[in-house]
């Protein structure tokens, strides 16, 4: 698990409205061989053909439903079918998820050559795939919203190999075993002993952490249990700090509100995605930003890919 690449690209990036150089929202994240679409804007199709990222995705976790972050889906549907896709895909979302997806397949009328699933995510659900969890949290954004937790599965500590030959182990297979968390035996017939993984491995190391807020006002207070840490942090930031009323009402972030977040869950790195198109330069939401919180802060273009690193 721990040679798996992580990348994140911003397929979309703008607010409600899009602009000449970006679109609704759309993020890919590739983990090994799986590919996870978070929210799925318009033409989220032709930002896939410029990443050349393929259309071959797993699943979609939608955070919310205006249309904004799921129009995107019913020409991907289309296209996939189009291109021989016969596993089934699952779309993943808050209330009325199973209405979306009923609607789905009425209004996609052709011969659909695979089957579509629905399943309604709360509050703290989970989702088990191959090395890590989705775990979703509930967003405030004046309807059921939410965000989503990217966690990888914790690692084995750092193998000492000097111990373990002073332990009577000999360089070889018994290492593998050892990292592998089986108890070997070494030693002479009759004088043999044991010797244990924790003997010889540090302690575990974490995986890796990406979150994503969706549109939302802040709730690091309500995460902060399971979104502490994060390598990746990408958070709403639809205003600067001059309209911090209008962020309110409109039940959205502004660049400040998501520097706070960003401290109080111990990220390493900030993305500042969903910024209004009335905006035309994002300088000033990186400086409010960066009154609030000291790490790394970007605000990604359409297309920018990030590879999420391990602490270490």
């Amino acid at each position: 698990m721990s040679g798996e690449t992580l990348q994140v690209y911003f397929l979309g990036t703008a607010g409600a409205l899009p602009t000449p150089v970006r679109n609704p929202p759309c993020i890919m994240i590739r983990r090994g061989s799986d590919t996870l679409l978070f929210d799925c804007g318009e033409g989220a199709q032709q930002q896939m053909m410029r990443a050349r990222c393929g259309f071959t995705v797993d699943a979609i976790f939608i955070t919310h439903w205006h249309a904004d972050h799921f129009l995107g889906i019913f020409g991907l549907v289309q296209t996939m079918s189009f291109n021989g896709r016969s596993e089934p895909l699952t779309i993943y979302g808050p209330e009325w998820v199973h209405e979306f997806v009923a609607t789905l397949r009425k209004v996609t009328r052709f011969n659909l050559k695979f089957t579509i699933d629905a399943v309604e995510l709360v509050h703290g659900s989970w989702v088990r795939l191959d090395g890590y969890t989705i775990t979703s949290f509930a967003a405030n954004h004046g309807i059921p919203a939410l965000g989503f937790v990217l966690e990888e599965d914790s690692r084995p500590g750092r193998f000492d190999r000097e111990h373990a030959i002073s332990r009577g182990v000999p360089p070889g297979p018994l290492f593998g075993r050892l990292q592998r968390g089986e108890t070997v035996r070494v030693g002479e017939a009759g004088n043999q002993h044991e010797v244990r993984p924790e003997d010889v491995m540090g302690p575990a190391r974490p995986g890796r952490k990406i979150v994503y807020t969706g549109d939302t006002r802040t709730i690091d207070r309500n995460i902060c249990e399971i979104a502490h840490d994060a390598d990746l942090l990408i958070h709403d930031a639809t205003y600067d700090e001059s309209e911090n009323d209008r962020a309110r009402e409109f039940f959205h972030a502004t660049a400040t509100q998501a520097g706070e977040a960003a401290t109080a869950l111990n990220a390493r790195t900030l993305a500042l995605i969903h910024i209004s198109s009335r905006y035309t330069d994002h300088q000033v939401h990186i400086i409010d930003a960066k009154k609030k919180f000291s790490g790394s802060i970007i605000t990604p273009s359409d297309l920018d890919m990030v590879e999420v690193m391990f602490r270490e």
